[in-house]
């Protein structure tokens, strides 16, 4: 089978809108989609109750990705949709589906009134030990009816933003998102977040001169890194944007117009297991738009 645009689908309106989401950029990258919904067997004990049985859990089962895959293939139907049921622990049996995968979406919970993210400890666990990207779509209130997803994320005119350290630029998540910026037709907006170094700091407010020149630097090194990646991509309109304080809140500010937000996760162990980084772990929760957490070394 070719590779895939994968779900993790549990039935809730978040999965089902990361579904959704799903099937519109499968049909961007002509990919099918497969929708994997992952059960946790009932204990022994539990499983003897007579509205907990084994027969009774695998009809909700199987029906769960039956009625999800129905109602994409009725608003998708150039798309391919696929099911797969596996059994074990949601974030080690998501990874392991999706390990050849273009990507793997996931539904996020909003918090009402916060307006971000809440990801839960499977949602932060697939990220953390996935190697392929992982986005992060949540449910929105649909005028409809219908469950459709981000509106953002259908916008033509919603730039793709992508977060991007200057100093350590991965090839891999600079091009993830110059591509998807070209599968969407519209433009990238980076957006590059900078401190002084330690030594400068105590005489930054001061020193307006000074600031001055760091800012230039930090405006220069981003545009050399984003010139060959300009040529590559003809086509997409590139928005450079250097700015003095958090890239995390610089990138939660940005999502507000964006259709997608790209971050990085540098794929690195330590001893209490792997790593999200913090400035992906904030717009995980935060942003407003879906989210794509790309793996890098």
């Amino acid at each position: 089978m070719p590779r895939t645009v994968t779900v993790g689908l549990d039935g809730s309106p978040e999965s089902r809108a990361a579904a959704d989401w799903a099937a519109r950029e499968a049909a961007l990258r002509g990919l099918p989609v497969k929708l994997v919904h992952v059960w946790e067997p009932v204990p022994e004990p539990f499983a003897q109750a007579p509205l907990l049985g084994v027969e009774t859990q695998q009809h909700w089962t199987e029906r769960i990705p039956r009625e999800a895959a129905e109602a994409l293939r009725e608003r998708h139907p150039g798309v391919e949709i696929v099911t797969e049921q596996i059994s074990g622990r949601p974030a080690e049996a998501l990874s392991a589906a999706a390990r050849d995968a273009a990507l793997l979406v996931l539904g996020s919970r909003g918090l009402s009134g916060v307006g971000g993210f809440m990801v839960g400890s499977v949602g932060q666990a697939v990220v953390a030990r996935t190697l392929i990207p992982v986005v992060l779509v949540r449910a929105t209130e649909p005028p409809t009816g219908d469950l459709t997803g981000n509106p953002a994320s259908t916008s033509p005119d919603r730039p793709v933003v992508l977060g991007l350290a200057v100093d350590s630029p991965d090839d891999t998540l600079v091009e993830f998102a110059f591509h998807a910026a070209e599968l969407r037709g519209t433009s990238l907006r980076v957006v590059h977040g900078w401190n002084p170094p330690p030594y400068y700091a105590y005489g930054l407010a001061a020193d307006l001169e000074l600031h001055q020149e760091l800012s230039r630097r930090q405006a220069s090194a981003l545009a050399d890194v984003l010139l060959p990646w300009q040529q590559k991509f003809p086509a997409v309109e590139v928005t450079a944007e250097s700015h003095y304080g958090s890239a995390a809140n610089l990138l939660t500010d940005a999502s507000r117009e964006a259709s997608l937000v790209v971050v990085g996760r540098r794929v690195r162990r330590n001893p209490i297991g792997a790593h999200i980084g913090s400035v992906a772990h904030a717009v995980m929760h935060h942003a407003a738009a879906p989210v794509a957490v790309v793996a890098h070394h």
